[in-house]
């Protein structure tokens, strides 16, 4: 039985459950024909609604697949870490320790023919890499070149006698970048599989910053299905683990930083605010303290996540003088990323339909759809999602039913 017969046998038509959930009937249309998946926040009031756990849910949502006949999976899409790289990498991990006890003749009879990288080069690599997502407009692009990265490290540490840290570390920033295209395309079990690699990798080589900036990226995942107190409690070892890191990089700000959403997402504003604050005297870093890679904060992305932090709270003055100001900052003249500004952008129209001002959902509105569409964003796509759960009377609004259909057809993969 699917979800429409869950529905059914409830005795709920679709106009009825779209009603209890807040959402216009079309989209449950599009739920129950598998040309969408309800968004993480919507997943938990929808099982309410339907009466079952959200593992039930889930095989309700599983699309159906026809007697007798075999599955036929699409290939991988863009941020699905590749199953059988990974698999040959943990294995990897398992004997490369042990090469570096056999004797010369040995060792190098079995990496005979193992192409041979330097870890330099590796580290050097993978900075281009982010580099190259950070400017590009669809982050899911980058995916082949970080498949075929991890292949080649991959070959490098099974081939390489002495010490493997510096190829862990490679590996680390490799898996949380690979993590971060999944996470942008909405590939959540991806992007958490990719960080719990780059984590297990990062305590395996006593990297304390790159260990916690993979528990960071995997709260996200946490706070993006609205578990906040797990989230919590991951940047708490996060936190943990970046004072015994480097005190001259910038990790244990990020965290603060990432610890100010979860506890907005708790309804805690005195423990955001404090965490906030910390956040803010990574200003007083050098501009060593970020890579560029897989610790790229440098504070400048903090009036943006203030006032993100303040809708949150429903704190809606300080939080519109705080985005207008980070909306100035995200221009895109100035080469900021389109997720970014999409982000800010419906920030802002959220707070106009909390305030139920229809100009400022439409034209903040309207432009995120702008964006979302040019960067093909599933980060973007999904916040937009959540705001027409912010609509409520206004959905009877014209322009406003119409942003929301605009909206709806956008792609959350």
């Amino acid at each position: 039985m699917g979800l429409a017969g869950r529905r059914r046998t409830l005795g709920y038509s679709q106009e009825k459950l779209a009603e209890l959930l807040g959402v216009d009937r079309t989209t449950v249309g599009r739920w129950e024909s598998g040309k969408v998946a309800p968004q993480p926040p919507q997943r938990r009031p929808l099982a309410t609604a339907l009466e079952v756990s959200l593992q039930e849910l889930g095989a309700l949502l599983a699309p159906p697949r026809a007697a007798g006949h075999q599955s036929s999976d699409p290939p991988p899409s863009a941020g699905d870490p590749d199953e059988m790289i990974r698999r040959e990498f943990l294995r990897i991990l398992t004997v490369s320790g042990a090469l570096t006890t056999l004797p010369v003749e040995e060792a190098e009879a079995l990496t005979e023919s193992v192409r041979r990288g330097a870890p330099a080069d590796f580290a050097r690599m993978n900075s281009h890499l982010w580099q190259v997502y950070q400017l590009a407009r669809s982050k899911g692009s980058v995916y082949p070149v970080i498949r075929d990265q991890l292949t080649t490290l991959n070959e490098a540490l099974a081939g390489h006698r002495g010490s493997a840290r510096p190829l862990l570390n490679a590996a680390s920033d490799l898996f949380q970048l690979a993590g971060e295209v999944a996470f942008d395309s909405n590939r959540y079990s991806d992007a958490a599989a990719s960080y719990s690699l780059a984590a297990s990798i990062s305590k395996d080589a006593e990297a304390y910053d790159l260990w916690a900036c993979a528990l960071v990226r995997h709260a996200y995942v946490d706070m993006s299905e609205q578990r906040h107190r797990q989230a919590a409690q991951m940047l708490g070892a996060a936190e943990r683990l970046a004072s015994r890191g480097d005190n001259n990089l910038s990790t244990r700000y990020w965290v603060a930083s990432v610890q100010a959403e979860a506890y907005a997402g708790l309804g805690d504003l005195d423990a955001c605010e404090r965490a906030m604050d910390q956040a803010e005297t990574v200003r007083d870093l050098t501009a060593d303290s970020v890579n560029g890679g897989w610790l790229r904060f440098d504070g400048a992305r903090l009036a943006e996540e203030r006032g993100s932090r303040y809708v949150q709270l429903g704190r809606l003055d300080l939080a519109e003088n705080a985005l207008k100001d980070a909306l100035e900052q995200t221009a895109l003249a100035s080469g900021q990323s389109y997720r970014r500004r999409g982000a800010v952008l419906t920030d802002l129209a959220t707070i106009g339909a909390k305030r139920q001002d229809v100009e400022q959902v439409v034209a903040y509105g309207r432009e995120a759809i702008g964006l979302a569409r040019a960067s093909a964003s599933g980060y973007v796509a999904r916040r937009l999602q959540a705001l027409c759960d912010e609509f409520g009377p206004l959905s009877r609004d014209h322009r406003v039913a119409e942003l929301g259909a605009e909206i709806a057809v956008l792609s959350t993969p």
